[in-house]
């Protein structure tokens, strides 16, 4: 892995830059690694180095990384000039509904064709899913996507200003719930407790829904990186991640990678 100094922009050199066109639709993923695919889905504003270094811990777990560019300027530190800019674009565009407590954002059906493509591609039982964020609950409207057999919610924070909204359409949440009873899947989810963005009763709100079919990791907020550009503790595996041994953030990214083993690989 390449030496991580987030003040830099990052290039994405070790990755493949495929423009991929879905549904109508073309978008630029940045593709690494062997073995079946996992969806690595950035948080606002875009894929910073901080998310590029997450995808290449999936990408060194003997896993395929697909890192869609989804709003942003890819590579670049959160925070730089025209980040708000971002978020009032991506917020008003058509295929983000920010705002929508019981709609899906239509950019989540093309993120389900590239996943059904990536299993094409990769092989394994399946496709992996993280969203973190801005799109941290399309892990969950992508479980309408066969393929997809591990989904990972971190910090989830759609809808805006509605703590206890889950973003998505009844019908569509309705088959994700029967599809996980089905097959016996869960879904992950990992917020920080004084998370502001993402707080207890977005979670409260999954359990409600979901049952034991949701698995929610609440870490203290002791444990977010104290240094991160953001204060608030919200980013679980990028920003306020600590990259060392014993470190509760450490060992969620762990506990991340190896649910996308099991599932994808051994198929358990």
């Amino acid at each position: 892995m390449p030496s991580f100094d987030p003040s830099k922009r990052d290039k994405l050199e070790d990755f493949e830059h495929r423009e991929i066109e879905l549904l109508g639709k073309t978008r630029r993923v940045y593709v690494a690694g062997q073995g079946p695919a996992v969806i690595v889905m950035s948080e606002m504003p875009g894929i910073s180095p901080y998310v590029a270094r997450f995808a290449r811990w999936v990408r060194d777990a003997g896993l395929t990384v697909y890192m869609p560019s989804l709003f942003g300027r890819d590579g670049v530190m959160p925070g730089v000039p025209g980040t708000m800019v971002t978020l009032a674009r991506t917020c008003i565009s058509r295929e983000f509904r920010a705002f929508a407590a019981n709609k899906s954002s239509p950019v989540t059906q093309w993120l389900r064709a590239l996943a059904a493509l990536a299993h094409k591609e990769c092989g394994g039982h399946g496709v992996g899913a993280i969203g973190m964020c801005f799109t941290g609950n399309f892990a969950l409207h992508m479980m309408l996507e066969k393929a997809v057999v591990a989904p990972v919610l971190s910090q989830p924070s759609l809808p805006m200003h509605d703590a206890a909204g889950l973003a998505i359409h009844p019908d569509e949440l309705a088959r994700v719930k029967q599809r996980l009873e089905n097959e016996d899947l869960t879904v992950r989810g990992y917020r920080f407790e004084g998370d502001t963005f993402c707080p207890a009763t977005k979670f409260a709100a999954y359990e409600k829904a979901l049952g034991d079919r949701f698995v929610g990791t609440v870490l203290p907020d002791s444990a977010a990186n104290p240094d991160a550009p953001l204060k608030t503790p919200h980013s679980v595996v990028t920003l306020h991640l600590i990259d060392e041994a014993g470190q509760p953030t450490a060992q969620a990214r762990d506990e991340i990678l190896e649910f996308f083993r099991a599932r994808l690989i051994d198929g358990v």
